[in-house]
């Protein structure tokens, strides 16, 4: 793929919370409630969303923008060229296919509904809905949020053949995020966007990341602040029997399965990269996620690495990074052992990333929480481990105990050590079993790994 051509990026700060009125409207004939938005262009932050949303809908350039789940890079999908300018700044593989970014089920009906024949209002409880019914329990409950569906392609579908990347379906989302919302609202056009990194890079969470991948190859970042989530949507297959997770995300697979119809779902996302098949969602074949830096990933239960490791891993310029989560302890005055297992906290978890489920559902939900992201725990710091003669230059960061926190800090972690030019990253893995979205951290990290070492019990389990 031909490099991109050089471009000014310009940063565009928006907060949501100035662009205008945003409301909920209770919609009790459908599976979400309706969200209207009325800007106020006195305001700085309104003007640089109209920007971006005039510059998605009739240019030919991707613009960068903060989801829930990590900043996504957008094209309108129903554009070849559009779509075309997400692949030549990432620099991603043409078999790749894209998620496709909703405001409304009316603009997703729509697409589902092209060359059939229907009445001009679509009831969600009716047989002749396009959206499969095995869907309406997910998206009533996680929609909007970090959650992707994979739906059949209608055969005159407006979307441009390379969002699907020749496949007969097509995954879509409406994003939890007020600011993604509001734009695809404004641009009024389904809105295709993977992570907005250069292909193969740990996913940004912040607008920052994405000036440092595509500085030169976009013109237009927003910078809506950091990302609730931190790792993508889950990516469901209701059209297959069972259903199936094809990658991991925000939503488990316990939140899944308490949905009817989604009892049984299975995991379908192992192995698919190694057996050469064409990814039917993101992030099913290719590398992902990987800085410079080599990654040692250290399975839960592997036990802390010791000081022979750490010299052997930080490489002849004795710069080392370590991504620590749940139990390990550093003590940098131990020469012999200065990382120990710590005793075992109980389980910190959380699956809703701040939504507030008994309340509130739909865009209500996300009105109620306008206030609730959090910044990512990434403090850095620097320590000069003695090893024998030498020294040791080891750069710390602690996500801390918190799955939903580890969630949000591990893309930003991995960008930060890496920048400074340690050799390895050392990362202290999590068990993934525990019914949040530690499967899909692991998963994020399994796939930027150079060197992955097993616990004892996954060997035992094979």
């Amino acid at each position: 793929m031909a490099e991109p051509s050089t471009m000014k990026t310009s940063i565009l700060a928006v907060d949501v919370r100035k662009i205008g009125r945003l409301e909920a409207i209770a919609n009790t004939n459908d599976l979400l409630d309706d969200f209207e938005i009325e800007l106020d262009d006195t305001t700085p932050d309104a003007r640089n969303l109209k920007k971006a949303a005039c510059q998605l809908r009739s240019s030919s350039t991707a613009v960068a923008f903060p989801t829930e789940t990590v900043y996504g890079l957008g094209g309108d999908a129903t554009r070849s060229e559009s779509v075309q300018s997400i692949f030549r700044a990432k620099a991603r593989p043409a078999d790749n296919p894209l998620i496709v970014h909703f405001a409304s089920l009316k603009l997703l009906r729509d697409i589902l509904s092209v060359g059939r024949q229907q009445n001009s209002v679509v009831k969600s409880d009716s047989d002749h809905d396009p959206i499969p019914a095995i869907y309406h329990s997910l998206i009533r409950k996680f929609w909007p949020g970090p959650l992707t569906i994979i739906l059949p392609n209608p055969a005159q579908s407006p979307l441009a053949t390379e969002v699907t990347a020749g496949l007969s379906t097509f995954g879509a989302r409406m994003p939890g995020h007020i600011l993604a919302l509001a734009l695809i609202n404004l641009a009024n056009v389904p809105i295709a966007a993977p992570s907005a990194n250069a292909s193969t890079k740990p996913s940004p969470t912040a607008a920052e990341h994405v000036m440092y991948d595509l500085n030169g190859r976009i013109e237009t970042i927003i910078d809506g602040g950091p990302c609730d989530v931190g790792v993508e949507s889950t990516v469901v297959d209701g059209l297959s029997d069972p259903p199936l997770i094809l990658r991991p995300g925000g939503i488990s697979i316990e939140q899944l399965r308490e949905c009817p119809g989604w009892s049984n779902v299975q995991i379908g996302y192992k192995n698919v990269a190694e057996n050469g098949s064409k990814p039917v969602a993101p992030g099913m074949k290719y590398r992902h996620y990987s800085p410079k830096a080599n990654v040692i990933l250290l399975e839960a239960g592997s036990g802390p690495p010791s000081m022979s490791e750490l010299e052997q891993y930080a490489g002849s310029q004795s710069r080392l990074g370590l991504i620590r989560t749940k139990r390990w302890h550093l003590d940098i005055k131990d020469e012999v052992t200065p990382i120990s297992l710590a005793p075992l906290q109980p389980h910190v978890s959380g699956t809703n990333f701040g939504h507030d489920e008994t309340h509130h559902q739909g865009f209500a939900r996300l009105l109620a929480t306008l206030q609730s992201v959090k910044e990512p725990r990434k403090a850095l710091r620097k320590y000069e481990l003695l090893t024998g003669s030498s020294t040791l230059s080891l750069f710390d960061i602690s996500l801390g105990p918190s799955t939903p926190d580890i969630a949000r800090g591990i893309f930003a972690a991995l960008r930060e050590l890496d920048s400074q030019g340690v050799h390895s990253i050392i990362v202290e893995g999590i068990y993934d079993g525990e019914g949040d979205c530690a499967a899909a951290i692991m998963n994020r990290l399994r796939k930027a790994s150079e060197i992955k070492i097993a616990s004892c019990e996954q060997g035992q389990k094979g």
